[in-house]
C-alpha cells in the first residue's frame, strides 16, 4: 500500500527541510537556500511540498513564463527524499502541478531532465512528456539534456 500524502504551497519555514532532499538527492550540485528563497518568492503558488505524517518528504518547482497570458510552464526542480521514492510522492507533486497549472490556464508544461538519467526521463514519459531536443551543455558540468514537453490539459497518460 502506498503512503498517504499532503500537497501544499511551501513557506518559508520549510526550506531547511527542502535543503536536506535537495542535498540528499543531488550532493555538490544541490540548490542553496537563497535560490530556494528566490523561487519561493517568483513562482510561490507553484512551489510544492508533499508531505507524509506532517514532514516534507519532497518539493516540486514549476514556474509560469511568458508574457501575460502566461500560458506556458516550466518544472524547474523535482527531489523526493531519497527514503521515500518510488512510493508515489512524485506523481502526488506532479499531478497536483498539471491540476493547479490548468486552473491557471496554462497549455504546455516544460522541463529539463540529464541525458543519464533514464528513470526520471522513464517517469516524464509515464505522464506524457515527449521529447523534443538534446540540449548540449545545458549542465554547468557539462552534462547533456533533454527538453521534454506536455500539453497540461490531461492529468495523466497510463
Amino acid at each position: 500500500m502506498k503512503p498517504q500524502y499532503s500537497i501544499r504551497r511551501a513557506v518559508l519555514a520549510d526550506l531547511e527541510r527542502i535543503g536536506q532532499v535537495e542535498a540528499a538527492s543531488f550532493g555538490a550540485e544541490a540548490y542553496d537556500r537563497k535560490l530556494f528563497a528566490h523561487y519561493l518568492r517568483r513562482c510561490g503558488p507553484l512551489f510544492l511540498v508533499v508531505t507524509r505524517r506532517n514532514t516534507a518528504v519532497g518539493y516540486m518547482i514549476t514556474c509560469l513564463r511568458g508574457g501575460p497570458a502566461r500560458q506556458a510552464a516550466e518544472l524547474v526542480s523535482v527531489a523526493v527524499d531519497p527514503s521515500m521514492r518510488q512510493a508515489g510522492a512524485a506523481s502526488a507533486l506532479l499531478e497536483s502541478t498539471l491540476r493547479r497549472l490548468r486552473r491557471r490556464g496554462a497549455t504546455r508544461l516544460r522541463l529539463v531532465v540529464r541525458v543519464t538519467n533514464a528513470p526520471a526521463q522513464a517517469f516524464y514519459e509515464k505522464y506524457g512528456f515527449r521529447r523534443v531536443r538534446v540540449l548540449r551543455g545545458y549542465y554547468e558540468d557539462g552534462g547533456d539534456g533533454i527538453a521534454m514537453s506536455r500539453p497540461v490539459e490531461r492529468v495523466r497518460n497510463d
